[in-house]
C-alpha cells in the first residue's frame, strides 16, 4: 500500500530504531483493516514510501467498563518506563456535560450541547499492541471538561504531563492546556495549566472585514504535538480554522489549516508566541518526526473529509520551523 490508498486521519508516527520500521497509527477502518469496531490500526515500512496493510492494536470492545465506545480519534503511541502507552481520544453522547459560561455575547446564539469526551491512556508491551486502557472509568482530563487530542509532554525534570485541547463547543475560544499526570500515565495530579487560547493566533480573523465581530466562533484548537529544539525552546504544533466572511449576511467559513507556537522560554507554561501557518488547504493535525538516516519530517493529513496523509521535510532556524520541501515522491503527490 502506498499513502494514497491509505485513509487516515490524525497521524502519528513513531521510528522504532530496533526493527527500522516506520508505525502510523491512526482511527480504525473496518474497510480497511477487516476488524469492526471503534479502535485503532497501524500501518508499517521500511522506507515511507510502501506500507503493509494495517493491524488493528486497540479496541474499544473487550475493554471491561469501558466509559465510552466511539471516537478512537488520535492516536498517538510513546515509549515510557519499558513500555508503551497508547493515548487516543473516545467520547459518549449520551453523557451530556453542563454548559460553561459564555466569555462574550456573540457566544449565546451559538451555545452547543456537549458530552463527555477526552483522552484515555492505555498500555502494551508492544508496538502492535493490545493496548489496555489503564482507567477505563473516565477520561484522563478533568471528565466535566469536553477536550480531545490528548499528548504527551515530559518536562526536563522529568514529570509527565498530558497537554490537551479544550473544546470549543464548551469554551466558544477553544485552549491549549496541560495537566500533570501519575507516573504510570493513568490519573492526573493537581488542576489543569491553562497555556493559550485560538484567538492568540492574530492571523486566525485576518479576512473578516471590519464591523463583523472577530468573537464569531468557532475558535478551534486542535491536534497539540511538542516538540523541544536544539536552542532549548519547545514547540507546538497544532492545528485550526482559518476563518473568512463569505457573502453579506456575515457566515463565517474557513480552512483546516496547519500551525505552531513557540515558548522561547523552554517552558510548557509559556508565554506562547504563535506563527503563521505552515500548511493550508484543508491540512493538519501534524507531527514531527526524525527518519532514520536524521532527518526532520511532518506528516498531516489533508483533507479533512476523505483525508490522506502527506510529508513534508523540514528544517529548524533556531527555533523557527521551515519547510523543505514537499515530499511528494514519498506521498503520490494531491
Amino acid at each position: 500500500m502506498q499513502l494514497p490508498d491509505m485513509p487516515l486521519h490524525d497521524p502519528f508516527v513513531v521510528a522504532d530504531d530496533r526493527t527500522r520500521t516506520y508505525h502510523l497509527y491512526t482511527s480504525n477502518v473496518p474497510s480497511v483493516s477487516g476488524v469492526d469496531g471503534t479502535g485503532t490500526m497501524v500501518y508499517r515500512s521500511r522506507d515511507l514510501r510502501d506500507w503493509a496493510p494495517p493491524v488493528v492494536v486497540f479496541r474499544t470492545a473487550g475493554q471491561e467498563g469501558i466509559w465510552a465506545t466511539d471516537g478512537a480519534w488520535a492516536p498517538e503511541v510513546h515509549a515510557w518506563g519499558g513500555r508503551y502507552y497508547l493515548f487516543t481520544t473516545l467520547h459518549n453522547a449520551d453523557r451530556p456535560l453542563p454548559a460553561l459560561p459564555p466569555p462574550n455575547q456573540w457566544a449565546v446564539p451559538f451555545r452547543t450541547p456537549t458530552h463527555m469526551r477526552g483522552t484515555v491512556t492505555a498500555v502494551s508491551d508492544s508496538l502492535l499492541g493490545p493496548f489496555t486502557v489503564l482507567d477505563p472509568s473516565r477520561p484522563v482530563p478533568p471528565e466535566h471538561l469536553m477536550t480531545l487530542d490528548g499528548t504527551l509532554y515530559v518536562d526536563p525534570s522529568g514529570q509527565p504531563w498530558m497537554v490537551y485541547a479544550h473544546e470549543w463547543l464548551q469554551t466558544i475560544d477553544g485552549t491549549m492546556e496541560a495537566v500533570r499526570l501519575t507516573p504510570d500515565l493513568s490519573r492526573t495530579t493537581g488542576d489543569p495549566v491553562f497555556l493559550f487560547k485560538a484567538s492568540d493566533a492574530p492571523w486566525t480573523a485576518e479576512q473578516i472585514p471590519a464591523g463583523v465581530p472577530h468573537q464569531l466562533p468557532p475558535y478551534i484548537t486542535d491536534g497539540p504535538q511538542l516538540y523541544r529544539t536544539p536552542d532549548g525552546s519547545l514547540l507546538m504544533l497544532w492545528s485550526t480554522y482559518e476563518k473568512n466572511v463569505a457573502g453579506q449576511d456575515g457566515t463565517v467559513s474557513g480552512g483546516y489549516v496547519q500551525t505552531y507556537a513557540v515558548s522561547g522560554s523552554g517552558n510548557l507554561e509559556g508565554p506562547w508566541e504563535q506563527r503563521r501557518p505552515l500548511v493550508r488547504d484543508d491540512s493538519g493535525h501534524g507531527m514531527l518526526f526524525h527518519t532514520f538516516d536524521g532527518r526532520l519530517m511532518m506528516i498531516l493529513h489533508r483533507p479533512f473529509e476523505n483525508a490522506r496523509g502527506k510529508l513534508y521535510e523540514m528544517r529548524l532556524d533556531g527555533h523557527e520551523l521551515e519547510i523543505v520541501r514537499r515530499r511528494e515522491d514519498l506521498d503520490g503527490g494531491g
